[in-house]
């Protein structure tokens, strides 16, 4: 028979998300990729839409559930991206006498209430808080009423883990009713405190109370929590919404569980444009049917959108911070997204709203006030259109046509070949820049109105629904799925951990213990938690029991058989029981790098030196002797170090520990075992050059620290996605700066530059949840300190941001440096 164009089919078995049979045409087979019913290799259930809620269009649906199989036992499930930090609900129900049930956000922490009785309402309010806005988070609230042990009456999930810490807690009596999954009226959100955000993947099950394993898995290669099919039964109120169907806004509600409990949505829109509420915008990372063209609306994944956190221009934001409106002000940095890119080829629009008189930008910026780019330069710098003209920093030239409200402006960033071209409706507007530098960019529009003038209005599309205008050939969406490959942070054998670990672990007073760390254990950085000792530092070219203290300018000690005796693949050897490390009553953190796991000669510098070093990880150990004045050093790293970390280990007078810092620059150098500030006594303190990808300098010996005797450095070079070493400026607020890294962090160590201020370091396993607050200081002795709820900052997928007011961390205009490793790339990160 004649089938002009394709393969001759056969009948064909529907697909699923884990199989498909039949003879299928390409053609076929991307249709049903595109519509979400073809099995993905690598991820199990690639989700396709979401739902976006805009508390300003009162969004909600509602259904009333009927008499349920057990009003007891049930398991709420949803994937949710916040836009906001305000105290919305997520899935209610109320009864005619006033009482309900609640699952909400109160100052940041979850709460599960359910007052079915006066007076007996069930409370579990976690401690950690939920802060994050730039990616998804998995939320679960399981009850089950007819367990003996109160605790296990109920339970909240948050990203596959069961919270065990809360503020406050009331469980339910054994075998008392809820008011969900009763026969009254349900909500998702709520039409008296409305969600701002995005949801997904809204699992509700009658009569069963399942874990986290039930809806997700974490992902072998990435590490991360990630969505998995649900396949058990539902019971008589359960429902199954997904929203990936948006022919209409009443298909939007449509239950897949196969019970036909639909939905009916309120004030949500479908129409094509802006106000479309059905978007690509998902937690699971896939890519779609075409890789060659991105026209927007196709590629699943974690989307990017103006950053609530990086809001230097305190726009009000909207539709799922995709839109954005001044009120006018002094500051022409504008507002950042959640997602900078510093390689590969971008495509966004914007649409122009309402325009002030006074200008308004629409571009690309990098390092502005409130922190640095984590790669490349420090410099502050931002390239705008502004209506007819184009400007760079304050340079201000000629460019393209003007325009106005209802235009779409598309933005074409070519970072490998360093170009920016702008269109209007379309149309290229030419070349605009033909030499971008090399750093992170971030999509921005900002206003030059006044306190008292009106300010501008913008609408963001950065691919998570269809563009406008086609883009140029080879132009990706701003998505995290379409993020460039990470050296690190992918592959069952090339995570994060495998480079740097965070090790906690309590004392047992027993000699030859063993500490397994997971990774090549080549540099150890330990300190005891509770009680108050030296940070004890070890690496395996100065070998076993060879201490140095970071609070202290003694030099090297050899401990024989105490302390670190071995530095094994996975693990690292304790010898004799100590306080400062193993004893029975002391907590313990031990952070760990991978350096390779041998030595190696290195001549590159006038100097030999040892070297260690892993150039996957851009960290090296390096050892030498100090010979004459302004040797260079070889450091094997293959790229130009951005923090050094020195100690002479043999001087017999008391010497301090000098830190280079890309920020600061050669001619000046901090001590990492005092508090104080910056010093400048030496313009060639770190030679005469800045650290190369092959070596680095040092000050004669007769002037300074870094080079006297037998002689250690610890280097680090940022790895994209897995380390960041770069700088910021403090607000002196409770709002403090966000500072993006391009990953979630599992470690941090900050240090004020510009006056005196303690050391500081934060880990991800000693808080394991937002806030973070249990602070290790290394330049004194401390015991840990423990911050409460006024010392915080909080972890993110994709940063850090600091919520206190403190000098240690954010005095006003205050500069500071820090140094981070990762715990997953943002291209695959959860929100925390």
């Amino acid at each position: 028979m004649d089938y002009p164009g394709k393969v001759i089919t056969k009948t064909q078995v529907t697909p699923t998300q884990t199989s498909a049979s039949g003879n299928w045409t390409l053609d076929d087979q991307a249709a049903a990729i595109k519509n979400n019913n073809w099995p993905v290799a690598g991820v199990p259930n690639p989700i396709s839409k979401s739902l976006r809620f805009n508390s300003a269009d009162s969004t909600y649906l509602n259904r009333t559930l009927t008499t349920p199989t057990n009003n007891l036992i049930w398991t709420w499930s949803a994937w949710v991206k916040r836009c906001d930090n305000a105290n919305p609900y997520l899935f209610t129900t109320t009864a005619t006498d006033g009482s309900g049930g609640y699952i909400y956000f109160a100052s940041g922490t979850l709460v599960y209430w359910d007052d079915r009785q006066a007076g007996n309402a069930t409370v579990l309010q976690t401690s950690a808080v939920y802060r994050d806005q730039s990616a998804w988070y998995h939320f679960m609230v399981v009850t089950d009423r007819t367990q003996a042990t109160a605790s296990n009456r109920a339970k909240i999930y948050v990203n596959g883990s069961q919270v065990t810490n809360f503020n406050a807690t009331a469980y339910p009596n054994q075998n008392e009713a809820s008011q969900f999954n009763s026969a009254i009226p349900h909500y998702i959100t709520a039409p008296s405190s409305f969600f701002n955000g995005y949801m997904t993947e809204i699992n509700f099950i009658d009569g069963q109370a399942l874990d986290a394993s039930s809806f997700g898995l974490t992902n072998p290669q990435t590490g991360q929590w990630i969505p998995k099919k649900y396949t058990g039964t539902y019971g008589t109120n359960g429902f199954y919404l997904n929203f990936k169907d948006a022919t209409s806004t009443t298909t939007l509600g449509y239950d897949y569980s196969g019970n036909a409990n639909n939905w009916t949505t309120n004030n949500f829109s479908v129409t094509a444009g802006s106000g479309n509420d059905s978007l690509t915008d998902v937690p699971t990372p896939w890519v779609a049917y075409s890789a060659t063209g991105d026209v927007g609306g196709v590629i699943r994944g974690n989307y990017c959108t103006w950053n609530p956190l990086r809001n230097d221009q305190n726009a009000v934001l909207s539709n799922g911070n995709l839109d954005l409106s001044t009120a006018g002000s002094t500051s022409r940095y504008g507002t950042y997204t959640t997602l900078g890119v510093s390689s590969a080829k971008w495509y966004w629009e914007i649409t122009a709203g309402s325009l002030s008189t006074d200008g308004y930008n629409i571009g690309i910026a990098s390092a502005s006030k409130g922190a640095t780019s984590p790669l490349g330069s420090d410099t502050q710098s931002y390239i705008y259109l502004s209506n007819g003209d184009k400007r760079t920093n304050a340079t201000t030239a000629a460019y393209g046509a003007t325009y106005t409200a209802g235009d779409v402006i598309g933005v074409a960033l070519d970072l490998d070949a360093g170009t920016l071209v702008f269109y209007k409706n379309g149309s290229s507007q030419g070349t605009a820049y033909s030499s971008i530098p090399s750093n992170t960019w971030f999509p921005t529009v900002a206003d030059d109105a006044t306190a008292s003038t009106t300010g501008s209005s913008f609408v963001a599309n950065f691919g998570q629904r269809p563009f406008a205008y086609t883009p140029p050939a080879g132009f990706r969406s701003l998505c995290t799925t379409n993020l460039p490959a990470t050296t690190i942070g992918f592959g069952l054998t090339n995570q994060a951990d495998d480079y740097f670990n965070t090790v906690i672990f309590t004392g047992n007073s027993t000699s030859d213990r063993t500490i397994t760390t997971g990774l090549q254990s080549d540099f150890v950085w330990a300190k005891r938690r509770n009680d108050a000792y030296s940070h004890l530092l070890f690496d395996a070219i100065r070998g076993a029991g060879r201490t140095l203290r970071s609070d202290s300018t003694n030099i090297e000690s050899n401990d024989g058989g105490f302390y670190v005796q071995q530095f094994n693949s996975d693990n690292y050897l304790i010898g004799a029981t100590d306080q400062a490390l193993n004893h029975s009553s002391g907590t313990y953190v031990s952070w760990v790098w991978n350096a390779g796991g041998s030595n190696a000669t290195n001549t590159a510098g006038t100097v030999t030196s040892t070297v260690r070093a892993n150039t996957t990880a851009g960290f090296s150990i390096v050892t030498w002797t100090g010979a004459a004045a302004g040797d260079t050093i070889g450091h094997g790293l293959g790229a130009a170090p951005s923090l050094i970390i020195t100690k002479t280990r043999t001087d017999n007078t008391a010497q301090p520990w000098p830190v280079y810092h890309r920020s600061l620059g050669r001619g000046k150098y901090l001590t990492l075992n005092t508090t104080a500030a910056e010093n400048a006594s030496y313009s060639t303190y770190w030679g005469n050059s800045e650290p190369s990808s092959t070596i680095f300098g040092t000050l004669t010996i007769a002037q300074g620290a870094n080079n006297i005797g037998n002689m250690v450095a610890y280097c680090f070079a940022p790895v994209a996605g897995y380390s960041a070493i770069g700088s910021y400026t403090g607000n002196g607020s409770s709002d403090g700066p966000f500072v993006y890294l391009g990953f979630r962090p599992a470690f941090l160590m900050v240090k004020r530059t510009d006056s005196t201020g303690t050391w500081v370091i934060i880990d991800s396993k000693r808080n394991t949840y937002n806030p973070e607050n249990l602070e290790l200081y290394p330049n004194t002795t401390a015991a840990e300190g423990n911050g409460g709820t006024t010392y915080i900052e909080d972890f993110l997928s994709n940063g850090f941001k600091i919520r206190q007011t403190d000098t240690t961390w954010n005095a006003s205009g205050g500069t500071y440096i820090y140094a981070a490793f990762a715990e997953s790339p943002f291209q695959f990160a959860n929100a925390r």
